[in-house]
C-alpha cells in the first residue's frame, strides 16, 4: 500500500508541475515543463549521492574504524540481500543519519559522529538496518525526485510573479500572487506526505534486517532526545535535505501532522514495539549505555 500511495503523490506533484505550465504558457508551458522537470529529475537522480554527501562534508570510513562501522554495514547489507554500500562518517555531533544513491548498486550510508558516540551497537545496527531498508525500498531516488519536483515548482511559482500576470490569457494578478503561495505550499504537503509514508515502510524493514524492532525503536528515542536540542548547522543550512534523514535534524516539533517531514517519532515506536510483539525472539531491548569504541564481536553486538 506505501508503493501505491507513493505512486499517487508523486502523479499529484507531476501534474501540479504541468499544470502551473500550462497557466503560465499554455499547453506549450506544460509540455516545456514536463521536459523541464524531466531534464532535472535525471540530472539529480545521477548526481544526487555525490551532491548530498558533498554539501553535508561526508568523509568515506577508511580503514580506521575502530567502532567496526563497515564490518556492521557488510554484515546487515548481507543479510538484507543488498550490494554493499559506500560508508561515510559525517562529524557533527548530533546524532543521525541518512541513506542515498540512485539505486541499491550506487548507494551510500552516511552516519553523523554523535550517532556513532551516543548509541549502543544494537541501537546503531537498528539505524544501520532502517537506512538499509530505504535503499533497498529505492527510497533514495523517490525522495530525490520528490525534492527536485518541490524546488522546480517553487521556481515556477516565483516565475509567474513576473510573467504570469502580464498575459492575457494568464491567470491574472490575483491568481499569480495565489499560485505563488499555494503551489509551493501545496508541493511541499506532497513531498511531505511521500517522505512520511517511506519511513514508516523503512522502519518495518528496517526491523526486519536486523531481527529486532526494539533496537530501532531505542535508537529513535534517543536520537530524537538529542536532535531537538544539539543544532546541525549544515543541515539548517539546507533545509531541502531534512526529509532524508532518520529523524528530522531542523528542532522540529514531533507531531505527526499534515506539515511534518517525518511521522511522530512516538508513533513510530509504538509500531515497533507492536511489531515486536508479534516476533519470536526479537524482544530483547538494546543496551541504553553506548559502547564506545569497542571493537564488535559480532555483526549485531
Amino acid at each position: 500500500m506505501g508503493y501505491v500511495k507513493t505512486a499517487i503523490l508523486m502523479a499529484a506533484m507531476t501534474a501540479l508541475f504541468m499544470g502551473i505550465g500550462y497557466l503560465l504558457a499554455g499547453s506549450g508551458g506544460m509540455v516545456f515543463a514536463l521536459l523541464a522537470a524531466a531534464a532535472m529529475n535525471a540530472f539529480a537522480w545521477w548526481n544526487s549521492d555525490k551532491m548530498v554527501l558533498r554539501m553535508h562534508n561526508a568523509q568515506p570510513v577508511g580503514g580506521h574504524d575502530p567502532v567496526g562501522l563497515v564490518r556492521m554495514v557488510a554484515d546487515l547489507a548481507d543479510n538484507a540481500g543488498l550490494p554493499m554500500p559506500q560508508v561515510y562518517l559525517i562529524d557533527t555531533p548530533q546524532p543521525n543519519a541518512f541513506a542515498t544513491g540512485r539505486n541499491p548498486d550506487n548507494a551510500a550510508v552516511a552516519v553523523t559522529t554523535g550517532l556513532v558516540r551516543s548509541l549502543s551497537r544494537e541501537e546503531l545496527a537498528g539505524v544501520i538496518a532502517h537506512e538499509l531498508a530505504h535503499i533497498r525500498n529505492h527510497d533514495t531516488a523517490i525522495m530525490t525526485v520528490t525534492a527536485t519536483f518541490a524546488g522546480a515548482i517553487t521556481m515556477l511559482a516565483n516565475f509567474a510573479l513576473f510573467f504570469g500576470g502580464r498575459r492575457d490569457q494568464g491567470p491574472g494578478l490575483l491568481g499569480t500572487l495565489a499560485l505563488m503561495f499555494l503551489a509551493p505550499m501545496a508541493a511541499g504537503i506532497v513531498q511531505m506526505a511521500i517522505s512520511r509514508t517511506r519511513e514508516y515502510a523503512a522502519d518495518k524493514a528496517g526491523a526486519e534486517i536486523c531481527g529486532h524492532p526494539l533496537w530501532l525503536a531505542s535508537a529513535l528515542e534517543r536520537i530524537q532526545s538529542a536532535a531537538s536540542r544539539i543544532d546541525n548547522d549544515v543541515a539548517e543550512r539546507n533545509p531541502g535535505t531534512a526529509h532524508m534523514f532518520i529523524i528530522n535534524p531542523l528542532h522540529a516539533h514531533a507531531r505527526d501532522s499534515l506539515f511534518a517531514t517525518h511521522p511522530s517519532t512516538a508513533n513510530r515506536v509504538a509500531a515497533l514495539r507492536q511489531m515486536s510483539a508479534g516476533m519470536p525472539g526479537a524482544g530483547r531491548e538494546a543496551p541504553r549505555q553506548a559502547r564506545r569504541n569497542r571493537p564488535p564481536s559480532g555483526p549485531w553486538g
